[in-house]
């Protein structure tokens, strides 16, 4: 991604692509007027996210976090059954884990406000559906952590599980229903 962008922003001499760990980024002498994270943003040190997201910004500046969450709707006979395959083939799976609706997932600020370096956040959210093949839903299932996560022959039988129920079951398509949320705060200091 760092290459497209180098590629995409090549004319423009003020920006730089810096690629690194966000915990270790040299702050620039100028601060920026926004900070985005783009579904990563819980990925960064807890100890580190907001305080140097502030540091990074001017006083006013905006913090602007993206966050995706998997939410009930779409092809929902196919996730119910597809609990079965993650109970056999990951023992971290909670039984009967079913997805909520998105009036379940708060709109979450406590650590923003916690840090009181930000004003209150604003929330924007939009719900939308995916359609995808069973080969196209099982190389998404790829890109998650906690299924790269699981040793082969448990990866395995849960994505040849998986597939059979798309495959047998839908005819080869499922949907997904998510909740993308923008959530933007102003520094306040």
């Amino acid at each position: 991604m760092a290459a497209v962008a180098r590629r995409n922003l090549a004319r423009f001499e003020s920006v730089a692509v810096v690629t690194g760990a966000f915990e270790e980024w040299a702050l620039p002498r100028e601060p920026f007027d926004v900070v985005f994270s783009a579904t990563a943003f819980h990925w960064v040190d807890p100890a580190v996210r907001v305080r140097k997201s502030a540091d990074a910004l001017r006083p006013g500046g905006i913090l602007a976090t993206v966050s995706t969450h998997h939410i009930a709707g779409g092809t929902e006979p196919f996730f119910a059954a597809a609990q079965g395959c993650y109970e056999r083939f990951d023992p971290a799976t909670p039984p009967n884990l079913r997805l909520e609706g998105a009036d379940t997932i708060p709109e979450d600020d406590a650590e923003l406000v916690a840090s009181r370096r930000f004003g209150p956040a604003t929330f924007h959210r939009y719900e939308w559906e995916q359609a995808y093949s069973t080969g196209e839903y099982l190389d998404l299932l790829l890109t998650y952590s906690g299924h790269r996560a699981l040793p082969a022959a448990q990866q395995t039988g849960l994505l040849d599980c998986i597939g059979r129920l798309i495959d047998e079951d839908h005819g080869g398509r499922m949907v997904k229903r998510y909740l993308t949320e923008l959530r933007t705060a102003h520094r306040t200091d």
